[in-house]
C-alpha cells in the first residue's frame, strides 16, 4: 500500500469516514473498461440488427406470396426485435458521457429507460400479431406455397438462435440487463418460427384454421417474453441485484485485515456497472490517516472480488463503547472505571 498512499494531513477529524475518490490512474481504467463494454455492446447489437434484418425481409417476401398469418405474425415479431437495437444503441451512446454536476453518476441509467421501450415494443408486437391472426379467422383464405412457409420458418429460427446467444453471451458479459433481456426475447422468436411449421403442417392437411391457430400460440409465447422481460426490466429499476454479489462483497470485507466486522452493504446497478456502498468496523485506536488507508483497502477487495463492480465508498466505524470498555475491564475485574463525571 505504501506506493498507493495519499497525503490527507490537510483532511478534517470527519475525512476517516468515507474513502475518497482512490487512486486516479485506476478510476482512468474503469473508465476505459467502460467505453470498452459500451463498444462491444454497440457492436452486437448492430450485427444482430443487421441478421435479423435480412431474416423479417426473407420472411416478408415469403409472406406476400403464401398469404400466412402465422409467418406474418413471426415476421412482424422479428422485425420488431431488429428495431429494438435503436433504443439500446441510443443508451449506449448516452452511456459514454461523462458524469456531470446534474447527472452526478453519468448516464448509464439509460439503459434502463431503453428496457423500458424494448417491453412496449414486445407488447406492440404480441397486438399486432394477435389482431392480425383473429381476422384470419374470422376471414379465412388459403395459404399457398407452403414449401417456402416452411423455409421461412427455419430461416426465422437460425436467424433468432444466433442472434439470441450473441445478445445474451454480450449481455451477461458487460452486465447490461437489457441486453440479455433482449437476447432472450430473440430466442423465443427463434421457438416461434418453428410453431410456423405447424401451421403450414395442419394447412397442408387441409385444415384451414391451422394458420391463425399457430398465430394465436406465437402471440402467446411473444406474451410469455414479454412477462420475462418486463420482470427483468422493472427489478433493474428497483436497483435489484443478485444477493450473491452482496454475499461476495461481504467476504471480501471480512477478508481484509484490520476489519474487525461489516454492517450494510448496498449495490445498485448504474448502466451495465454496479457501484457500492459499504460499513466497515475498525479499531477506535486508528488515527485518520491509518482508518483512510483501511477504507481504500476495503474498496480494493470489493473491486477485485465482485464484477462489474467500477466504484465503492467505504463507510469507517467502531465497535460501541460499552463494548469496548466490557472488552478491556471483564466482568470478573470489576464494573469499569467511569469516564465521565
Amino acid at each position: 500500500m505504501e506506493g498507493n498512499r495519499h497525503d490527507h494531513a490537510h483532511d478534517d477529524t470527519h475525512a476517516h469516514h468515507h474513502s475518497a475518490v482512490p487512486h486516479s490512474h485506476v478510476a482512468a481504467d474503469k473508465v476505459d473498461a467502460a467505453m470498452e463494454t459500451s463498444r462491444e455492446g454497440m457492436r452486437t447489437l448492430w450485427i444482430s440488427l443487421a441478421v435479423l434484418a435480412v431474416t423479417a425481409l426473407l420472411q416478408a417476401v415469403i409472406v406476400g406470396l403464401s398469404g400466412s398469418v402465422a409467418l406474418l405474425g413471426d415476421t412482424i415479431h422479428n422485425a420488431a426485435d431488429a428495431l429494438t437495437a435503436v433504443p439500446l444503441g441510443i443508451a449506449f451512446v448516452l452511456g459514454r458521457r461523462a458524469a456531470n454536476r446534474r447527472y452526478t453518476y453519468g448516464y448509464g441509467r439509460s439503459e434502463d429507460l431503453a428496457g423500458i421501450v424494448i417491453v412496449a415494443t414486445i407488447g406492440a408486437s404480441a397486438a399486432a400479431a394477435a389482431y392480425v391472426a383473429v381476422d384470419r379467422l374470422l376471414h379465412p383464405r388459403e395459404v399457398t406455397h407452403l414449401w417456402a412457409v416452411c423455409a421461412a420458418a427455419l430461416i426465422g429460427f437460425a436467424g433468432n438462435e444466433w442472434v439470441a446467444r450473441y445478445r445474451i453471451r454480450t449481455g451477461r458479459r458487460i452486465g447490461s440487463a437489457a441486453l440479455a433481456a433482449d437476447g432472450l426475447h430473440a430466442r423465443t422468436d427463434g421457438f416461434t418460427s418453428l410453431a410456423v411449421l405447424l401451421g403450414a403442417g395442419g394447412a397442408a392437411l387441409g385444415w384451414r384454421a391451422a394458420d391463425p391457430v399457430v398465430g394465436l400460440l406465437i402471440t402467446l409465447a411473444i406474451l410469455l417474453v414479454l412477462k420475462d422481460a418486463a420482470r427483468e426490466v422493472c427489478r433493474r429499476l428497483m436497483d435489484s441485484v443478485d444477493p450473491a454479489l452482496v454475499d461476495s462483497a461481504e467476504s471480501a470485507l471480512r477478508a481484509v485485515d484490520g476489519v474487525l466486522g461489516t454492517g450494510q452493504v448496498r449495490m445498485r446497478w448504474i448502466g451495465h456497472a454496479l457501484r457500492a456502498e459499504a460499513d466497515i468496523v475498525v479499531a477506535p485506536h486508528l488515527t485518520v490517516v491509518q482508518a483512510h488507508e483501511l477504507a481504500v483497502a476495503a474498496e480494493h477487495a470489493l473491486i477485485h472480488a465482485v464484477p462489474r463492480l467500477t466504484a465503492a465508498t467505504v463507510h469507517t466505524d467502531h465497535p460501541p463503547l460499552a463494548h469496548q470498555a466490557e472488552a478491556e475491564f471483564p466482568a470478573s475485574h470489576g464494573p469499569a472505571p467511569r469516564t465521565g463525571g
